[in-house]
C-alpha cells in the first residue's frame, strides 16, 4: 500500500486512520482519488459530495462514499452481503477487523485496475458473506462470485491452531481474502464473465476460445478435472512428494483452481509489499559481503509498468525478502517470507501478472 499524509498538517497517516493523530483533523479515504481527505465532523462530509461511510461507528470504516450511493456505504462495505447481527458483540468485533483487512484488499484491487463491482449492482459482481461459526458451521470458500469467510479466522488463537494443523507456514485473514477473491478473478480474467471488455479473457464468448484459458491450462493444468474428488484426495493423502518444485504451497497441488488462487494471492502479497517498501523508501543494497557473483541491489517501484515482466518484479522482490527475513530472525521470529519461488512457480506468477497488468492496456 502507498503511504498517505494529512492534507492539513502533512503528518503520516496509516490505512486505518480516521483522525490525524497530529492535528486532530477527521480523515476519510476517498476511492475516487485514492487518498485521504479532510472530513468536516459536523456534517460528515468531505470535499464535493463525499460523505463518511455509515459503517464508521460499527466497523471502524474510514472510507468515503463519493458516488452518491443512497445506502451511504462505501464500495468496500457494499461488497459485504451478510454480516453478524449487532446483538452478537463478539462476532461484530471480529467482523470489524475483517472489514479492515477487506479494505486493504479492495484498495489493492482498485489500484491494480481490476473491476470491483458489488454483486448488488451487477449479477456478475462480487459479494462477501462474513459469518460467525460460533453457533453453526461455516465453510470458508468461493462460489460464483460469493466469498464466504468464517470469522473465527479473525481470532489469533484459532487461526494459529489451524495453521499448525494444516502445516502451513503462513495464515492471515488478508491471505484468506486474497485467496478466495482469486477464485473470483479466475472467472473474470481467465474464463471471462464480461466485466473485462478488452478481449483478454475472451469477453462473454465460449470459454474454449479464450487465449487466457488456453494459457492457464498449459501452465496450471486442466480445471475440468473433478474438483470435489481432487479436494478429497488432497485431504486424504496430502500433497505429492516434491510438490514445492512446482507449486507455491502444498494446497496449490489440490487442483488447478486452487493453484491459481494460491498463486493469485501470492502475487497480491508481492505487489502490495513492494509498493509499501517503495512508499517508505526501503532500498536493499547489501549485505556488505554477499558472496561471489551475487547482486542483491533492489530499488522497489510503487507501480509495475505495463512493460515490466514477472522476471523484473521477482528480481526486485527476492532481495527485499532476504533482508526482511534477516531482520525477523534478529528479533527471534521466523521468516517473514517463508516461501521459495522456483522457475515453474514464477511462470505461474507470470500468467497472473500478464492478465492483471493487461487489464489496464
Amino acid at each position: 500500500m502507498r503511504a498517505f499524509s494529512c492534507g492539513v498538517c502533512g503528518n503520516l497517516l496509516v490505512a486505518e486512520n480516521s483522525v490525524c493523530v497530529s492535528c486532530g483533523t477527521a480523515q476519510g479515504f476517498s476511492p475516487a482519488v485514492m487518498r485521504f481527505v479532510p472530513v468536516d465532523v459536523a456534517s460528515g462530509m468531505a470535499s464535493g459530495s463525499a460523505v463518511q461511510c455509515a459503517n464508521l461507528a460499527a466497523a471502524g470504516c474510514n472510507w468515503l462514499v463519493d458516488d452518491g450511493h443512497a445506502g451511504r456505504l462505501c464500495v468496500s462495505c457494499r461488497l459485504t452481503r451478510t454480516r453478524p447481527n449487532d446483538e452478537d458483540a463478539a462476532a461484530v468485533a471480529v467482523w470489524a477487523s475483517t472489514e479492515s483487512a477487506k479494505r486493504r484488499l479492495v484498495y489493492q484491487l482498485l489500484d491494480l485496475g481490476l473491476p470491483v463491482v458489488p454483486r448488488s449492482d451487477d449479477a456478475r459482481g462480487l459479494a462477501f458473506d462474513l459469518l460467525s461459526s460460533a453457533r453453526s458451521p461455516v465453510v470458508t470458500g468461493h462460489a460464483d462470485g460469493v466469498v464466504t469467510i468464517d470469522l473465527a479466522e479473525g481470532h489469533d488463537a484459532h487461526r494459529e491452531a489451524m495453521r499448525v494443523q494444516m502445516g502451513e507456514p503462513y495464515r492471515t485473514m488478508l491471505g484468506h481474502l486474497r485467496h478466495e477473491v482469486g477464485h473470483y478473478y479466475w472467472q473474470v480474467l481467465v474464463r471471462g464473465n464480461g466485466l473485462v471488455g478488452n478481449g483478454l479473457a475472451g469477453g462473454q464468448g465460449p470459454a474454449s476460445e479464450s487465449p487466457a484459458l488456453q494459457r492457464f491450462r498449459h501452465v496450471f493444468g486442466d480445471e475440468r478435472s473433478d474438483y470435489r474428488q481432487a479436494l478429497r484426495r488432497h485431504y486424504a493423502t496430502g500433497p505429492p512428494r516434491g510438490w514445492a518444485a512446482g507449486h507455491v504451497s502444498a494446497y496449490a497441488t489440490a487442483h488447478p483452481w486452487e493453484d491459481w488462487a494460491e498463486t493469485f494471492a501470492h502475487y497480491l502479497h508481492i505487489r502490495d509489499t513492494l509498493q509499501s517498501a517503495a512508499a517508505y523508501g526501503m532500498v536493499v543494497t547489501g549485505p556488505e559481503e554477499p558472496g561471489p557473483g551475487v547482486d542483491l541491489v533492489a530499488l522497489p517501484l510503487e507501480d509495475a509498468a505495463a512493460g515490466d515482466t514477472i522476471g523484473s518484479v521477482v528480481g526486485t522482490w527476492l532481495p527485499l525478502t532476504y533482508a526482511l527475513n534477516a531482520v525477523n530472525r534478529s528479533m527471534g521470529k521466523g521468516d517473514l517470507y517463508p516461501f521459495v519461488l522456483t522457475p515453474p512457480v514464477i511462470s505461474k506468477l507470470g500468467v497472473v501478472h500478464d492478465l492483471v497488468v493487461g487489464v489496464r492496456v
